[in-house]
């Protein structure tokens, strides 16, 4: 007996999703925002090293770009839930350009750089919650899979030529040109988005009596690991912290085959391009409910290539492990989709900003534990144990995932079914 595709369960082109205005200026937006990320985090390491002349202090202000998210994100994510979402985000891009643009415009004591990239990055936890919520608005059923799609690649695609144009730029315009082209792309953001979406209410109503943005964090922990499929879901997300530490190693890696620059930005952008290859496929060519059936081998498939560089491979192959690595990693997609159907619209930015924050922990914890771990033991093995540890998880997720996949499934076509009728 062949399967026939059932009308609820077809795959949504990329014409269709851009075919929705309010998208177009989310995914603008957007777009210009991860443009001005790339040229400010060069431009702040540039900075920071010609004033201090300190690697110490020039690794403390990347490490401010992760710090903020992790620290304040889950709380100040709940905004997206007690504030209109598209309000939160114009404040945010608003409140972002003006602290950027003083970078740029005034030389100013480290303390005080850093003071201002804390709050730059902080004000990026309620706005990617917000954004991330208001997305799922906007793009209803599997829709908001591929514009999720869309998403992952414009990110791989623009941090790959981040990593290759951002320092010709700045050699060219200057690190305080190259902030106040960041300043401009917020605020160009923020007007797209002001013009391009309309004004929803905010998805939770005020009570008479309101609760504190600490208890309602609380709230939003319990709601993420209290559900049986919002757990593993979750969990999955945070796996890219052992797939993504190749990147991080990046520059230790490269001197085992002459550390050229051109091998760092190699190294560093071979996983994105196969980030951006691995959504377009799995979004484009698979079915729905395939996704969903296929997201636990893809997500070992995200890490099972990094064994291999335990074999010390010539660069060229270690360059299509790290590219296949990323191919898996488009298992992020499906499970970003099913989180969203899982969790009550009210409650959507809280589960995000947890979410991503877990997100972003993991990747500073795992590149500082592999940082360690590499002067003690070189690049190729730490990469190799972070591939059989992450693999072992990918496999317990996969068995957890397995019990509940058939309920999901069967709830995204009755969701499916609902909104073709």
């Amino acid at each position: 007996m062949g399967r026939h595709r059932r009308p609820f369960d077809r795959q949504v082109t990329y014409r269709e999703v851009f075919g929705v205005g309010e998208f177009r200026s989310i995914w603008l937006a957007q777009t210009l925002s991860y443009i001005g990320d790339q040229l400010a985090q060069i431009a702040l390491a540039v900075l920071v090293y010609n004033n201090t002349h300190s690697a110490l202090r020039t690794a403390v202000a990347y490490a401010l770009t992760y710090l903020p998210s992790i620290m304040g994100g889950p709380v100040l994510s709940v905004l997206a839930d007690l504030v209109p979402r598209r309000r939160v985000m114009i404040v945010c891009d608003v409140a972002r350009t003006g602290i950027v643009a003083l970078m740029a415009l005034h030389r100013m004591p480290f303390a005080a750089l850093c003071f201002l990239i804390f709050w730059t990055v902080l004000l990026g936890a309620p706005f990617t919650a917000a954004r991330a919520a208001l997305l799922s608005e906007v793009l209803p059923g599997d829709m908001y899979v591929v514009g999720s799609a869309i998403n992952n690649i414009t990110h791989q695609l623009t941090q790959t030529l981040g990593f290759l144009v951002g320092g010709a730029v700045i050699f060219a315009v200057g690190a305080h040109h190259a902030l106040a082209l960041d300043a401009v792309t917020f605020a160009i953001s923020a007007a797209i988005l002001l013009a391009g979406v309309r004004p929803r209410p905010a998805p939770r109503p005020e009570g008479r009596k309101r609760a504190s943005l600490w208890s309602i964090t609380g709230q939003g922990a319990r709601l993420v690991f209290g559900d049986r499929t919002l757990r593993p879901l979750v969990c999955f997300a945070w796996l890219c912290g052992f797939y993504v530490l190749p990147e991080g190693l990046a520059a230790p890696y490269a001197r085992t085959f002459g550390a050229s620059p051109v091998i760092v930005g190699l190294l560093m952008s071979a996983m994105p391009c196969g980030m951006a290859a691995g959504a377009f496929a799995y979004s484009r060519f698979v079915r729905p409910d395939d996704r969903l059936r296929l997201m636990g081998w893809m997500a070992m498939l995200s890490c099972a290539p990094l064994v291999g560089a335990g074999l010390r491979p010539p660069l060229w192959a270690l360059i299509v492990l790290l590219a296949l690595s990323g191919v898996g990693s488009a298992y992020q997609i499906a499970a970003n989709a099913a989180y969203v159907a899982a969790v009550p619209p009210a409650g959507r930015g809280q589960a995000f900003g947890l979410a991503q924050s877990g997100i972003l922990a993991s990747q500073g914890i795992g590149i500082l534990i592999g940082g360690a771990l590499t002067q003690a033991l070189g690049p190729e093995p730490v990469v190799a144990l972070a591939g059989i540890a992450g693999l072992s998880a990918a496999t317990m997720l996969a068995m957890s995932w397995t019990r509940i996949r058939g309920e999901v499934i069967a709830s995204s076509q009755e969701r499916a079914m609902s909104a073709a009728a």
